[in-house]
């Protein structure tokens, strides 16, 4: 009888770290950027609170919760398109804080379809 591996491969692993590490990215430089680096009103802005729907996932994330890491792969692109907007309309640095904030995005969107289609791929390898 075969026995079921249950530890995940490493190519599922790393897109894991990279999933939580773009996150972990976003809401850093989310909180930097509106508090420290570049605020629209000196002091902060009450923008910083957009990291705050970016908190939600990150516990479903670091549990591989297969359904969080489908609902980031949507979700990523509200910020993304932030990115670009403020990439062509805020002066230095914020524009390149929106760049960074593009890339970060990229990486999530990436790590998390890969995750997917790996682990997807796993499960019916098994299951055949």
């Amino acid at each position: 009888m075969q026995q079921v591996q249950n530890t995940p491969s490493s190519e599922v692993a790393s897109t894991r770290l990279v999933a939580v590490g773009s996150l972990l990215g976003l809401i850093l430089l989310g909180l930097m950027w509106e508090l420290y680096l570049a605020p629209l009103r000196p002091g902060g802005s009450w923008l910083a609170l957009k990291v705050l729907p970016l908190c939600i996932p990150l516990a479903g994330l670091l549990k591989n919760r297969m359904y969080t890491y489908r609902w980031v792969s949507l979700m990523v692109w509200l910020y993304f398109t932030e990115g670009v907007v403020r990439g062509y309309s805020d002066r230095t640095p914020g524009n390149l804080l929106a760049l960074i904030e593009v890339l970060l995005c990229l990486s999530l969107f990436a790590a998390c379809v890969l995750h997917v289609r790996l682990r997807l791929r796993t499960h019916v390898a098994r299951n055949s």
